[in-house]
């Protein structure tokens, strides 16, 4: 068990590191590297200009935690200040930076982003360019070693990490330098990071998740390659392949996207990693099972924290899946961290009657008895910035009140039931929403789900699911098939299919957002099986052996057919291949054409059937009356199950050898311009859900 008094900070250790491997890479980003000794240069550079600028001991210093070094770098300067700090999420507003100005009566705000009105309520200074000082003098003004590099009381605030709640203002989490060493130690522990540790950071650094986790390698003297955000699959796999990443971190949504994104890829390029780090939200079961079977070699770690706590409990994955009765556990908590599960009945409202008597309100804690946890331990946070009656009813006795809902086993494992307030309360039997979602995400055809609890006047409330469904889905199969799965009481009153499902900035459950959908369910109802293939379409490159029966085919270019076109004049030919041979010459002229042409190609593999959409050049609408018939196309396709791919490198090749005699072999007149080729056939796996940007949608009032 860890010293009650025993503390670090982590800019000491770094001056440590600076000395004893000057030359160890300590981050990357995007093929710059800052080496140990680099980075404490920088650390003092930049306290020179925070002292400069009149940061004192305890004063608070906002700043944007952009995924670049600069963030680093300006959070061990404040600590080398005496400061705290106080990190602001990258893609902040300007108004919401100038609000926790306001409420943390910071003394400095470090942003390259404009503020505009907003920048007059605080004093701002650029973050570049303050990190980028001058050196010589810098180290002078600051000296080798700052006062700071270890605080005589651990008592004193390090962090203020400011959650963004649903509704209120902000809650600042205050994080003692004590607190902090120790959420590093309990992650350098529970994860098993190291010197040798090359981490994947692609985390917005102002959430607790990523800064425990870029504390924790740092103070192990590993190395952090910085990215930003996991939406783009190539950079990911770019930065593991190029920097020998053997570990990174990510939430499980961000994780899924990354799998999607990368298909057949995903299982080469993570299996160089040793540590996958998935938390900020629990795995399900389904998916546990899944990453375990996909990346065997990989130690797979599940860890519930918050930002009151840090990392607190963690699950070895790997481990847990063996035995079902633990599959879906959180873990267990490491020594140091002590919980126990409180009453339903305990008086949280009256926090001043359980003061001294906490343990009075300790619950039986098995699955037919859960509480509300609670934990203690010196990583817990001291307390809420400038609210003391909210501290007051979290902070009791020493111990952190969550308002999760768990149980413990009696081997000491630990499971969830979820958020006290997000339990389902039907005929006064608490239904868990995390085990619907566990059981209704084994479905083949569902990718993604979430369930919540709504109105009833008969029951109180009932099950709502929420459904992001795959190709082959059909209602009524998958209720038959939940219905073997989950006891009948908790069945879901109603199921509903959605484009996706509501997620925060850290790829959390919206459960809030999911309540408004229903609130407002006649949107919902407009969901139909058109809509749904419209928003559910994907493109897909690579098929199965399966064939296309020649009755689809009709119907598909029946549907080409039936699309409108210009003046009604339907100059179009739809031209169908589906010999293997015939597909195999297209795509090698294609290939070989484009390369002469310089004109980039994007390929397909195995496809049953490809249709060429063609129009007469002189035709104005030509282009439009393809566009449209290729659509229709792939829309029906997707309701059928099949996938698509809309390639249109043969607009540009149509009189370049060898496509150009290729397709005079096909039939297609020569004054016709092939405006679109389709690919089809029955899918290999779900394709890639890239993220739609709703910002270009503008109404005119």
């Amino acid at each position: 068990m860890n010293s009650t008094n025993r503390f670090d900070t982590l800019l000491r250790r770094v001056s440590e590191l600076a000395e004893a491997c000057p030359d160890k890479a300590a981050v990357i980003f995007k093929g710059e590297t800052l080496t140990y000794a680099g980075l404490f240069r920088c650390v003092l550079d930049m306290a020179a200009v925070l002292k400069k600028q009149g940061v004192l001991p305890g004063d608070r210093v906002c700043f944007s935690a952009v995924s670049r070094p600069e963030t680093v770098i300006a959070y061990l300067a404040v600590h080398a200040c005496g400061g705290v700090t106080v990190c602001l999420d990258k893609g902040a507003t300007p108004e919401y930076m100038a609000e926790i100005f306001a409420l943390s009566g910071a003394r400095l705000l470090l942003t390259d982003k404009p503020m505009k009105e907003a920048g007059e309520r605080c004093r701002v200074l650029s973050l570049r360019e303050t990190c980028g000082g001058p050196a010589e003098a810098g180290r002078q003004a600051a000296g080798a070693r700052p006062e700071s590099l270890l605080p005589a009381d651990g008592e004193m605030p390090a962090d203020i990490l400011f959650t963004t709640g649903t509704t209120g203002k902000p809650k600042g989490v205050i994080l003692s330098h004590r607190a902090v060493y120790h959420i590093l130690d309990n992650t350098i522990r529970g994860c098993g990071y190291s010197e040798r540790t090359v981490m994947l950071l692609p985390l917005p650094l102002n959430h607790s998740f990523a800064l425990r986790v870029l504390r924790a390698v740092l103070y192990c003297g590993g190395t952090v390659v910085l990215q930003n955000g996991f939406t783009f699959a190539k950079e990911a796999e770019k930065n593991i392949l190029e920097y020998g990443c053997n570990a990174a971190a990510c939430v499980p949504a961000s994780c899924e996207v990354l799998k999607s994104q990368m298909q057949d890829a995903f299982q080469g390029v993570m299996s160089h990693l040793e540590i996958l780090e998935v938390s900020a939200g629990s795995l399900s079961a389904a998916r546990r099972e899944e990453l375990v079977r996909l990346l065997p070699g990989v130690r797979i770690m599940n860890v519930w924290g918050s930002s009151e706590s840090g990392g607190a409990i963690f699950c070895n994955v790997n481990e847990a899946v063996k035995d079902r009765r633990t599959a879906g556990s959180l873990g267990r908590a490491l020594d140091g961290v002590e919980v126990m599960f409180l009453s339903a009945t305990a008086p949280f409202d009256c926090p001043e009657q359980m003061c001294g008597r906490l343990r009075g309100w300790q619950a039986e804690s098995d699955a037919a008895h859960p509480g509300r946890m609670a934990i203690r331990g010196n990583m817990v946070m001291s307390g809420y910035w400038e609210a003391p009656e909210k501290t007051a009813e979290t902070l009791i006795d020493g111990w952190l009140v969550t308002g999760d809902m768990a149980y413990a086993d009696q081997e000491g494992n630990l499971f969830m039931l979820g958020r006290a307030d997000d339990l389902i309360n039907m005929g006064g039997e608490k239904i868990s929403p995390f085990e619907i979602e566990n059981d209704a995400g084994r479905y083949e055809h569902i990718r993604d789900c979430a369930c919540i609890g709504v109105e009833d006047t008969l029951l109180g409330q009932v099950p709502v699911l929420f459904v992001v469904t795959g190709m082959g889905y059909d209602e009524k199969a998958f209720r038959q098939w939940l219905s073997g799965k989950i006891e009948k009481n908790r069945l879901p009153r109603t199921i509903i299919t959605v484009e996706e499902i509501p997620r925060n900035r850290m790829m959390k459950t919206d459960r809030a957002a999911l309540r408004k959908m229903w609130e407002n369910k006649e949107t919902l109802a407009l969901m139909n099986p058109v809509i749904d293939a419209i928003l559910s379409r994907r493109s897909v490159r690579r098929f199965t052996d399966r064939e296309i029966p020649k009755e689809t085919l009709d119907m598909l270019l029946r549907c080409g057919y039936h699309a409108p076109s210009g003046h009604n004049m339907q100059s179009w030919r739809f031209t169908v291949l589906t010999k293997e041979a015939d597909i195999r010459r297209l795509k090698e002229a294609a290939v070989t054409a484009a390369k002469e042409n310089r004109i980039p190609v994007y390929g397909f593999e195995n496809p049953k059937a490809m249709i060429l959409i063609s129009n007469d050049s002189r035709n104005p609408d030509g282009c439009q009356d393809a566009s449209c018939a290729a659509e229709n196309i792939m829309l029906a396709a997707q309701s059928l199950g099949l996938g698509s791919v809309w390639l249109n490198v043969l607009m540009k090749l149509r009189h370049a050898e060898p496509v150009k005699t290729l397709l005079d072999g096909f039939g297609i007149p020569d004054t016709h311009t092939v405006w679109a080729s389709i690919a089809l056939g029955w899918p290999v796996a779900e394709a890639a859900g890239l993220q739609k940007n709703p910002d270009v949608v503008r109404f005119v009032e």
